[in-house]
């Protein structure tokens, strides 16, 4: 995979975390859309199950059956395999014994003509996060309470 860095989007990464060490490959066909789409591509896939004792193995695409992951195995092709040793030991900690998980790191395609903007503009990213989902519901209830408080006065 060659890449020009004048075209590269900005590069997420996340753990998904399922109950036991059962992978089903449900998450394969939104991932496909959002790859068809020109949304997303993935750089890296990785795949950890860790027994009920705490040890971990990891996995790759390639390594694991298809009727585990569905379509996924269809992304092994491209990866750029990002994630080093010590990357997969530190992710493994995040989740629970006797659970599965899938890490992917996927660069955003949709925002790249975005982040060249800002290259060619000579500035240059220096900080991202994400706000966790549960903590936006709550901002949103406390504000329609608040507005319902306000309407009652």
């Amino acid at each position: 995979m060659t890449v020009n860095i004048d075209e590269l989007g900005p590069v997420d990464w996340i753990v998904v975390e399922f109950p036991e060490t059962k992978l089903t490959g449900q998450i394969a066909p939104i991932l496909t859309d959002y790859v068809d789409r020109g949304l997303i591509r993935i750089l890296d896939l990785l795949f950890l199950i860790k027994d009920v004792d705490g040890s971990v193995e990891a996995f790759e695409a390639a390594d694991l059956d298809e009727s585990a992951i569905g379509q996924l195995r269809t992304f092994e092709t491209e990866i750029a395999m990002l994630l080093s040793e010590q990357d997969v030991e530190d992710l493994a900690v995040t989740i629970e014994p006797g659970s599965s998980a899938a890490v992917l790191v996927w660069e955003n395609l949709w925002a790249a003509p975005f982040g060249t903007a800002v290259r060619h503009a000579g500035g240059q990213l220096v900080a991202s996060g994400r706000i966790p989902i549960q903590a936006v519901i709550a901002a949103i209830e406390a504000d329609a309470a608040e507005t319902e408080e306000i309407k009652k006065a």
